[in-house]
Formats: structure tokens, sequence, C-alpha cells
């Protein structure tokens, strides 16, 4: 069994037996358990950090873990799921959402989960488990989906995909002397950026505006463009299976009026932030590097 493998396993452990505490397993009590456990199960001493780690992070998130379970698997009560598979599920999570993506890749920890489903769980946990993962894994825009893949010849030309064009924008008010930033929240748990898909023939700045103005209400003025993200997504309806989503976004202000949430589906809030506690949001990573350059731009604007 890999060292890795074997590590998840034993972190599977204790929080299983934390799950059938009522939660009251904690601290030191944890970490003498995955000792134990360890030894047990004859893992690595020199995997003790990465079991730690990850251990501290399920436990740490399992509030907003359990949200993105239940809203991933709503016909499926929390409290009604098999206990193993929800904590396999937990883990899973952990390393889907939270963890360092050069050191565990997406399709990793989906893959891990399912293993441990299946190798704990009963016939039907492995599908069960790789259905939520991977509904949550399409809706964070399928990471890493090329990594790993075929290697291409020397000279061969890459396919052609369709793109798809999207464009966003970090939208910012001022209020009694304080920059606020406006953030939609999705049913993952994490703070993101409001974006939407631009129309055929419709300008990218218009198709900003647009958007912003259907998702969270907000009358915007765009003052420049911050960036571009990329990624590539499944969709049944192309040639091949797939197409590129190619984001713009922008930096735009707007009156620091009351948001309202539109229709769009998979957010269920928005709100203003003020800029000095926009730190302590959970962004994700690639969010972030659009975040980051909108707060220097307003430092340099003086806002």
């Amino acid at each position: 069994m890999a060292n890795r493998h074997l590590a998840r396993c034993v972190v599977l452990q204790v929080l299983f037996e934390r799950d059938q505490s009522g939660g009251k397993i904690e601290g030191d009590e944890a970490r003498s358990r995955l000792v134990e456990y360890a030894k047990e199960f004859g893992a690595r001493e020199s995997d003790m950090p990465f079991m730690e780690q990850l251990l501290q992070t399920a436990v740490a998130k399992q509030k907003e873990i359990d949200e993105v379970i239940v809203r991933a698997a709503p016909e499926w009560p929390l409290e009604k799921i098999a206990a193993i598979d929800r904590n396999v599920l937990r883990l899973g999570l952990a390393e889907l959402l939270f963890a360092d993506r050069t050191q565990v890749p997406a399709k990793v920890a989906i893959n891990e989960a399912i293993e441990l489903a299946k190798t704990f769980g009963s016939a039907s946990s492995g599908r069960f488990v790789n259905g939520v993962l991977g509904a949550v894994y399409i809706e964070l825009g399928e990471p890493g989906k090329n990594e790993g893949g075929t290697r291409k010849k020397e000279g061969d030309k890459p396919a052609k995909m369709p793109t798809e064009h999207l464009a966003g924008a970090v939208v910012y008010a001022k209020n009694k002397g304080e920059t606020y930033l406006a953030f939609v929240h999705d049913i993952f748990g994490h703070w993101t950026i409001s974006k939407g898909k631009i129309e055929e023939g419709e300008d990218i700045r218009a198709g900003a505006v647009r958007e912003i103005k259907e998702e969270m209400g907000l009358d915007i003025t765009i003052k420049e463009e911050l960036g571009v993200n990329e990624y590539v997504a499944n969709d049944s309806k192309v040639e091949g299976g797939k197409k590129r989503k190619r984001v713009t976004y922008f930096l735009a202000e707007s009156p620091f009026t009351e948001l309202k949430l539109g229709p769009s589906g998979g957010l269920d809030d928005a709100q203003w932030f003020p800029l000095s506690t926009v730190g302590d949001l959970n962004f994700y990573d690639d969010t972030l590097k659009i975040i980051i350059p909108a707060i220097n731009a307003l430092a340099k604007k003086g806002n």
C-alpha cells in the first residue's frame, strides 16, 4: 500500500472515531489517536506531518465541508449518509478544497477518497463518493483536468477547442471614508468574484457590466482590466466534449448600495466587505490571483 494512501487510512480512522463520539475527540486527544492508529497501520513516522495537517484541516473546516456535502448531495441528509462514507467525503473534500494542489492534485484527492470508500465502506460507497466529489470537482471548473494525460508527440498540433468567453469584476465602493469590495458566495463554501457568460457579438466590457447588474444588482463603472483566467471544462454539446473557458476580469466602481443576488446557479449569498477584512475570507487560489492585483490597484489609486 502506497505510503500516502496508508496515511489517509490512518486519518480516516480518527475522523470516524471522532464522528462516533459526537465530535468530542479534539486537540491532544485526536493527535494521540492518530499516533496509535499510525502504529497499528504501520505508517511511516515521516508521514506524521502530512497526517496531522490533513486531520487538522478536516476538523477545522468540518462545518464548511459538511455544508458542501449537503449541497452536493441534497437528496441525502448528512445524518443519513453512512458514517464511513460521510467521513471519507470529509477527508476527500479537505484535500480537494483546501490542500495545496501542487502537492495534492484534485484528481488524486478524488481517486484516493474513492479507494478509501471501496476499502472501508459498502459495495455502493465508491460510487456514492465518486458522485459527490465529481459534482464538486465540476463546479470548481475541473482543476488539473488535463494533467497526467497522454504525452503528445513532438510536432503534434494541439486539438482545437471551442472557447467560451466570460467576464467578471472585482467591484469596490466607498462608504464613510472606507473602501468595500463586493463578492458572491458559492455553494461550496468559497467567496468568489461575480462573473458570467458573454453573449455572441457582445463587447467584453459591456458584458461585464451586464453580468454584474444581473448577478449582484449593481451599476458599475469599469476602471481597468485585472487579468484573465483560463480553464478547460466538459461540455457534451460541443465536439470533443470539452471547451475552454476564458474569463476576463476588471476592476470596477459602484455606488455602495444593497446587493441583490440574482438567479445564477451555484451561488447562495452576496455581501460587501471592508477592504481590511478581505484577507480573512475563504477564496479559491485562482480567484486570489485576481483579487490581489485589484487590491494593489486600489492602493495605487489611494482608495
